[in-house]
């Protein structure tokens, strides 16, 4: 699968060769899934009692943890399991650090680390609205967290104790896939973009990037045509297997899949080695617009 770059290594601090850094690096930035198979993220004894879906609320899709605050979201828990839980996403939120650092240091400087999720539920079968359902390929993009143009960098380590593997579909290219819906989109309404933010609607600014990037992102989920006979190539992330992309760029969509960690970071365009690849600088070409 030309979609995938192999990269062997068993810990998430390496040590990496300048010639692995170099070549994820590039793979990455060319819209490729960096795939690190024999990469695991251990449980502990006692951590191992959080591998049951019980743990969701139920009132959102996944568990998530923001390592800047402590706070821990999406769980049905209190006490000693709130504290161990919330120990167990830094600790992974630590390892995925080590490794950004360690297999792209070129980013290390610049890149900022966002929420940490955990998501013990089965996603084959769950109810979801249409724009929320990630059984559908889709690019990345946050309706209340406008990312300004910044890349969206996710790490991904398929925790299933059954074995089980973690079903994705990847996408056509990026741009292949922004031009059949470019056009379709509708300009904002005047001034309608910083009244978002200072109705609370959305935490920052949302820029035209982000306006364009959510209607790409619902267009395309939106589309049942396109998702029966666009180009998707379909892999099964083994259990232990860990993973990362650009997903604002990979189109993606999971069919089947219980007990993933996920760790998501921003990227400015100007610490990547090659800015005129990112979704910013397609966009621009293909709108002749400057949308930060």
């Amino acid at each position: 699968m030309d979609q995938l770059f192999t990269v062997n290594a068993a810990s998430f601090k390496g040590p990496f060769t300048s010639g692995q850094q170099q070549q994820a690096t590039e793979a990455l930035e060319a819209g490729r899934v960096v795939f690190l198979p024999q990469l695991t993220f251990p449980f502990t004894e006692e951590e191992k009692r959080f591998l049951t879906p019980n743990w969701s609320d139920g009132g959102a899709k996944n568990i998530s943890y923001d390592s800047s605050t402590g706070k821990i979201q999406g769980m049905d828990g209190e006490g000693a399991d709130k504290r161990d839980l919330s120990a167990m996403l830094q600790r992974y939120s630590d390892a995925t650090r080590d490794l950004m650092n360690g297999l792209f240091p070129r980013y290390e400087k610049l890149i900022q680390r966002r929420r940490t999720s955990y998501r013990p539920v089965e996603i084959k079968g769950r109810v979801s609205k249409i724009t929320k359902d990630d059984t559908r390929l889709h690019p990345d993009q946050f309706p209340a967290r406008p990312v300004g143009g910044k890349r969206i960098i996710r790490v991904f380590c398929n925790v299933n104790p059954h074995g089980k593997g973690r079903d994705w579909r990847v996408g056509e290219p990026f741009e292949d896939f922004a031009r059949r819906f470019i056009d379709k989109i509708p300009q904002p309404f005047p001034g309608s973009l910083p009244l978002l933010h200072l109705l609370r609607v959305t935490r920052s600014r949302r820029t035209l990037f982000d306006h364009y990037m959510l209607h790409l992102h619902d267009m395309a989920k939106m589309d049942d045509q396109y998702q029966k006979s666009c180009p998707q190539f379909p892999f099964s992330f083994p259990a232990q297997g860990t993973w990362l992309c650009f997903t604002d760029e990979v189109l993606h969509a999971v069919d089947a899949g219980q007990y993933l960690l996920e760790q998501t970071y921003l990227l400015p365009v100007q610490a990547m080695n090659s800015p005129d690849k990112s979704t910013l600088r397609v966009l621009e070409r293909l709108t002749g617009k400057t949308l930060v």
